[in-house]
């Protein structure tokens, strides 16, 4: 299908919009509406995740997806796919065929797809320092070549995808901006991406990552109509045990993990202090009627099973308990539920793949 039948056909569809208008009247300095999403669940697919040609979209990953009961695809995106910090104003069209294909596969199988800018021009959780310039420090000057960058890349996608009815396709930031004591600069970049991305499609469904790296709500958004995207692996010292890319200082111990688990402030982590790190946190907002996503989550494949286990068990069931929906880090891979490679799993062969079925279940009824 060339790109002019794909959005010729996703204009086409039938849809009621997801994001409530604003009023004739409304100049963009009015509080919008909070948009209404269903409970989407599902996963991230990483293949244009990381700069690199990780090959195409698979068909078979929405159609496991769409058979097992999910319906939500997040789809982390490097700039490098299609740019270069060399010279960020330069865009290739082409690369983005393989993400056309994937938003296709959504439509097809009923899966909605979410566009994730994880390295944007200026800013990358993972290897910020690779940017010529930095978006969220620095000079003002070298700040604002960033901030001008990302705007042009979003104004890139949102183009792009202009056709595209919010049910199939969505759009998030920036991916889990840096710690911070003030969330001023965030909400300056913040908005002058939705204002971009509005000034093409004024009424496609956003979402943006909570500050911290996902772990705080950013009341300063708030009038913007946006879903605001939680991404939850607190504590790591189960969800990242012994992942070696996650700085020393954000682990919460060094013990072999257990669940429910005390840390080395002689905390106690159990279903309660979730409940308040994951769901009371956010209150502030849900009092307010924005929706609340839960973008990322997952553990790694060095915890234990059994301890990732009863992990999830409490996680989802006060996402279910809230109506939050959520995308997992990843469907396959070393957080997913296929192809995980955990040493202390019995997986079922399932169509040439390795599938952990237990996990699988637990997340459905979740």
């Amino acid at each position: 299908m060339t790109r002019r039948h794909f959005l010729g056909a996703s204009a086409a569809a039938a849809a009621v919009t997801l994001l409530p208008k604003p009023s004739r009247a409304d100049s963009g300095h009015n509080p919008r509406p909070q948009p209404k999403i269903p409970r989407w669940r599902g996963f991230n697919l990483t293949e244009m995740a990381g700069g690199r040609d990780r090959g195409p979209f698979r068909e078979t990953d929405f159609e496991w997806m769409a058979g097992w009961g999910f319906n939500f695809a997040r789809i982390p995106l490097s700039y490098w796919q299609w740019s270069s910090p060399k010279d960020w104003m330069s865009l290739k069209p082409e690369a983005l065929v393989p993400l056309d294909r994937a938003v296709e596969l959504g439509r097809q199988h009923g899966v909605h797809t979410c566009l994730a800018l994880h390295r944007v021009p200026g800013y990358c959780v993972n290897g910020k320092e690779q940017e010529p310039y930095q978006l969220f420090d620095g000079p003002r000057d070298s700040m604002q070549r960033a901030l001008d960058a990302a705007i042009h890349h979003w104004r890139f996608l949102a183009e792009r995808y202009k056709g595209v009815p919010n049910e199939q396709v969505s759009f998030d930031l920036l991916n889990e901006p840096p710690f911070m004591a003030d969330q001023t600069r965030y909400v300056e970049i913040a908005k002058a991406l939705i204002a971009t991305i509005r000034s093409v499609s004024p009424d496609r469904l956003i979402f943006a990552n909570g500050a911290d790296i996902g772990q705080t709500p950013v009341l300063g958004l708030i009038d913007e109509g946006l879903v605001q995207s939680s991404h939850d692996y607190q504590p790591k010292m189960i969800t990242h045990y012994k992942a070696g890319w996650v700085p020393p200082n954000e682990f919460e111990s060094f013990d072999a993990p257990t669940w429910p688990m005390v840390d080395k402030h002689g905390v106690l982590w159990n279903k309660e202090k979730l409940r308040q790190v994951d769901i009371a946190t956010w209150k502030p907002l849900t009092d307010r009627g924005a929706p609340v996503h839960i973008g990322e989550w997952g553990c790694h494949t060095l915890t234990p099973h059994s301890v990732c286990l009863a992990y999830m068990a409490d996680a989802v069931s006060l996402w279910k308990e809230a109506g939050w929906g959520w995308s997992m880090w990843n469907l396959r891979g070393g957080f997913g539920i296929v192809d995980s490679g955990r040493a202390d799993v019995a997986y079922e062969d399932f169509k040439g793949h390795k599938l952990d079925r237990k996990m699988l279940e637990l997340i459905l009824a979740g």
